[in-house]
């Protein structure tokens, strides 16, 4: 990677590099769950922009909390491949040992506490992360990533409620994909942005193109900058498309096949590259090399989780209650 960083400007080669990670990932999970080789899992293909945008946005003392949809936020906050996809396929030496599955990742040595599979659930705690950050002598923020299924949700305002009433700093990012599971937003909400319902409530709020991923990195700074300075909550909207189904295998018939072929045409990571190459930031050369190192790395994850072995019987009890 060191001949790829010397002839791309730092900042292009991060992003692009983790964007690309993120949906080798993605796609190669998808295709060991349907060679029968790994479990279900939800994957947030075509929303690369937003995880990345927002995560290169933090400092390492914030604490992230996610959602179903987490593997993005975990790549894009270094995580290793290799145990995010040992800890999808239950083995014992992905995260969290194999427990958890996609579904409940948490990761303490990256700041990413929970991963909530009950919509909305992050929401309900990032509340008492976040009154805990401000009872500290400490600089560091609560993020709470979450979609626009889980802004129908009596939990979202409650949490919003309480994080103005009482100055806790959290910032809210909805990433609005435009779908609730297999339900369309459109049949859920009477609002286009989910930002609309978070401004009543004192905070500012702001929408930005969740697949443009340099106006999400910019509007995520200034959001975390504001929530870091004021201690108060910040909420950012990240508006994108989900291009693969809610869960693997899922074949998508219930979708407009326009709609999604619109949003395909505005992919966040061929958008992208081809901004950088028509300025002159990368060469197709350059491009070809850091997709390689991305796919490098992916085939090597997928090496070590599927070459793991399970947890034995010790493992497997260690750490859980009844």
């Amino acid at each position: 990677m060191s001949t790829v960083e010397q002839l791309i400007e730092p900042h292009v080669v991060e992003s692009l590099d983790s964007m690309l990670l993120i949906r080798y990932f993605e796609e190669k999970s998808a295709a060991l769950q349907a060679a029968g080789a790994s479990p279900s899992m939800c994957t947030s293909v075509g929303q690369e922009a937003s995880a990345v945008g927002v995560v290169h946005a933090l400092q390492p003392q914030d604490r992230i909390l996610t959602n179903h949809r987490s593997a993005g936020h975990l790549l894009a906050r270094g995580a290793d491949p290799g145990r995010v996809m040992a800890e999808i396929m239950g083995k014992a030496t992905g995260y969290c040992g194999g427990k958890s599955g996609s579904l409940h990742i948490s990761a303490k040595e990256l700041g990413v506490i929970l991963t909530s599979t009950i919509v909305g659930g992050e929401l309900s705690l990032a509340t008492g992360v976040g009154l805990s950050l401000s009872m500290r002598d400490t600089d560091a923020i609560a993020v709470c990533f979450f979609g626009d299924g889980a802004a129908c949700e009596g939990v979202f305002h409650e949490s919003l409620n309480l994080a103005t009433v009482w100055n806790l700093p959290i910032l809210y990012v909805c990433e609005n994909n435009q779908w609730q599971a297999f339900v369309h937003r459109r049949e859920a909400m009477t609002i286009d942005h989910v930002s609309d319902w978070a401004k009543p409530y004192g905070m500012p709020a702001r929408t930005v193109d969740g697949n443009d991923v340099e106006a999400v990195l910019a509007a995520a700074k200034e959001a975390a900058d504001y929530v870091r300075r004021e201690r108060k909550p910040y909420f950012l909207e990240t508006y994108t498309y989900r291009l693969r189904g809610h869960m693997e295998p899922d074949d998508q018939a219930y979708v407009d096949r326009d709609e999604l072929e619109s949003w395909r045409r505005r992919d966040p990571i061929a958008t992208y590259e081809s901004r950088l190459l028509e300025r002159g930031s990368i060469t197709p050369e350059d491009l070809e090399e850091v997709r390689e190192y991305a796919r490098e790395r992916v085939e090597n994850a997928a090496a070590f989780a599927t070459g793991s072995p399970y947890p034995d019987f010790d493992q497997m009890t260690a750490d859980v209650y009844a």
